[in-house]
């Protein structure tokens, strides 16, 4: 597993970021505080607290394609 931290500010940010991560296989989890939610579910991001920054999980060991689509939401 492989983590990170983003930031969705826009509603159009989190219809981009669902459209990329709907390209992958392996699942992607973002967790807000004790909530934890599919990254491929609007509904559920929406869910989140997007005010701070959420910790993204991805189930994977090659996500170097994924995190390099993503980057502009990457708090760095």
């Amino acid at each position: 597993m492989i983590k990170t931290t983003i930031s969705l500010q826009a509603i159009n940010d989190v219809k981009d970021f669902v459209n990329i991560v709907m390209k992958y296989e392996y699942d992607i989890d973002l967790v807000s505080g004790r909530y934890a939610v599919d990254a491929k579910s609007i509904m559920g991001i929406f869910s989140l607290d997007l005010s701070k920054p959420i910790e993204l999980n991805a189930h994977t060991d090659d996500a170097d394609a994924f995190f390099e689509e993503i980057d502009k939401y990457i708090v760095k």
